[in-house]
């Protein structure tokens, strides 16, 4: 029996099914009708709302980079000041959703599965992107807007916590930190982080 939903409330409902289909399974079993299954609603319902797989990928990932930024600011938030707590908060904030979401965090950078022309994804993306230029005493501002010093740090940033997100997803840290007696990946990744704020201050 399929379950009712408010027209506004249906695609929500599958995203929530498809995301619960991809940490649970992988990407590899996530289908339309699997998500419509996994809602309880009709067959027909993500395809009329996304299209097809891959406008529900592209979905699924624009709503997993509105929610690593806000992962993102909630960490900046609270942190303490000064610009070395900061931008520890900024790879916090980062590898703490990709922890949380691993499966999702993948798919967001799966560009083969999903559609970059897609406003909604493409302006999720730049938002989300965007803290990467954070500073202490100032909001996010577009990389475009920046010039080549801010974006060669934009990128090292990135490169430091998107690579450090991945090696954790992919058990490597778990690996390395075995063979260090009274170590812990937590530890490992405080420390990381601190090279992060050493290399900018």
């Amino acid at each position: 029996m399929t379950t009712p939903y408010h027209h506004g409330a249906l695609p929500a409902a599958l995203l929530q099914a498809a995301e619960a289909i991809l940490e649970r399974e992988g990407i590899g079993a996530l289908t339309m009708r699997g998500a419509a299954r996994e809602a309880g609603v009709s067959h027909a319902a993500p395809s009329h709302h996304f299209g097809d797989l891959s406008g529900l990928l592209t979905a699924l990932a624009a709503s997993g980079f509105v929610r690593l930024r806000e992962h993102v600011e909630t960490e900046v938030a609270v942190a303490e000041p000064g610009r070395s707590a900061h931008l520890t908060a900024l790879g916090r904030g980062y590898i703490g959703f990709a922890r949380a979401s691993p499966a999702l965090f993948q798919l967001m950078f799966r560009s083969e599965r999903l559609d970059w022309s897609n406003p909604v994804l493409s302006t999720a993306g730049a938002a989300a992107f965007s803290f990467l230029t954070l500073r202490e005493t100032e909001g996010a501002v577009p990389i475009a807007s920046h010039g080549i010093q801010s974006l060669m740090t934009a990128t090292a940033r990135w490169s430091l916590m998107h690579g450090l997100a991945m090696l954790l997803i992919d058990g490597r840290l778990g690996a390395m930190s075995d063979r260090v007696p009274g170590a812990d990946v937590d530890t490992l990744i405080e420390h990381v982080l601190t090279c992060l704020v050493r290399q900018e201050m």
